[in-house]
């Protein structure tokens, strides 16, 4: 890794230095599925994963023409969401 290190600052050597007594455990309270349940998953305070979509969209195996794919990959990136939009323009009323 290149570039300067993030200060988190906290003394990591005292941190490593201590040792947990029993004591200490006692203070923490038994992690519960419900409690596991509510967690939310964060990196760097940002939530992790990507939101749910309102209209979840399926996975199909379709065959097509190799010079409609090539044609609409010769559109560049994103060239699925256009083929399915002309999918969308042209189904069934």
């Amino acid at each position: 890794m290149t570039g300067k290190k993030k200060n988190i600052r906290s003394d990591l050597k005292k941190m490593d230095a201590h040792s947990i007594s029993p004591e200490e455990y006692e203070d923490l309270p038994e992690l519960t599925d419900t409690m596991l349940a509510q967690a939310v998953h964060m990196r760097q305070g940002k939530k992790l994963g990507r939101p749910p979509a309102k209209n979840r969209k399926i996975s199909v195996h379709l065959r097509v023409d190799p010079e409609v794919c090539a044609a609409f990959r010769a559109t560049g990136p994103g060239w699925q969401t256009r083929m399915h939009q002309v999918l969308s323009d042209h189904r069934p009323k």
